[in-house]
């Protein structure tokens, strides 16, 4: 891993939410404050959960009116559906505070092509972005976590969307899963401004010693390959998953 890497080590789960919560804050500020607007990808699972119920309870510290929210990755299921990030996200932050809906993108999951889902949120990344050919969008954040096996996002070991240079966003077929999951590719996550995950639990220690200190291929932990080429890459952790790293802090 590179030398800029920060990693943040909290003493528990909650300790993390709450450094990470006023990382948002902070950084949305400083974007909307130097640029106008921040924006933002989010991520899904059970971390993420509990961060953005800590964000929807500080509400009035945010530019609600200049912040977009866009996911970085999706299952492909309906909106409603339970397994859905968007819905998750919805439920804990986006229906709490007073946001534009005109600046919730979410993921057209509704789509029965997955491939065909992916292209439109492309095309609605490089419209927002307005990008030229080449280009990949610059997020102010994004939020990521990591899987018991190394991935993020949706981008899993061993699999296709890996090897992605030019999309900003494919289906990704998942075997061990039978799915496809919809996710931004690496050459976004690492155009960002600022990546940061969100790593708590024991479950994950000896994956993230790996990811951030093995010898490893990174096709074998996706994690690894979240480089920032021109921005800043935190990862908060609490004390149990940051318990088999031999790095001192």
């Amino acid at each position: 891993m590179s030398a800029a890497v920060d990693l943040r080590r909290l003493t528990t789960p909650q300790d993390l939410f709450q450094a990470a919560a006023e990382e948002v804050i902070r950084t949305a500020t400083t974007a909307v404050a130097q640029r106008g607007r921040f924006t933002i990808a989010l991520s899904g699972g059970s971390t993420p959960k509990n961060l953005y119920t800590l964000i929807a309870a500080n509400a009035s510290a945010m530019p609600w009116a200049q912040m977009f929210f866009f996911w970085g990755d999706e299952r492909h299921v309906a909106p409603e559906d339970p397994e859905s990030n968007y819905r998750m996200a919805k439920e804990a932050l986006l229906s709490k505070v007073p946001i534009p809906p005109a600046n919730v993108f979410p993921v057209p999951t509704e789509n029965p092509d997955a491939d065909a889902a992916a292209a439109a949120y492309e095309q609605t990344l490089r419209k927002f972005f307005a990008l030229e050919p080449g280009q990949f969008p610059r997020f102010d954040l994004i939020l990521l976590g990591m899987g018991p096996d190394g991935h993020t996002a949706s981008l899993f070991p061993e699999t296709a969307a890996l090897h992605e240079k030019s999309r900003l966003v494919v289906a990704n077929w998942v075997e061990k899963m039978k799915t496809h999951r919809i996710t931004f590719t690496l050459p976004v996550l690492n155009a960002a401004r600022c990546v940061a995950f969100l790593v708590s639990g024991a479950d994950k220690a000896a994956v993230l010693r790996e990811v951030l200190e093995g010898a490893a291929p990174p096709e074998k932990y996706p994690s690894k390959l979240v480089q920032p080429t021109n921005g800043k890459l935190i990862w908060f952790l609490d004390r149990a998953a940051a318990s088999q790293l031999t790095t001192p802090g």
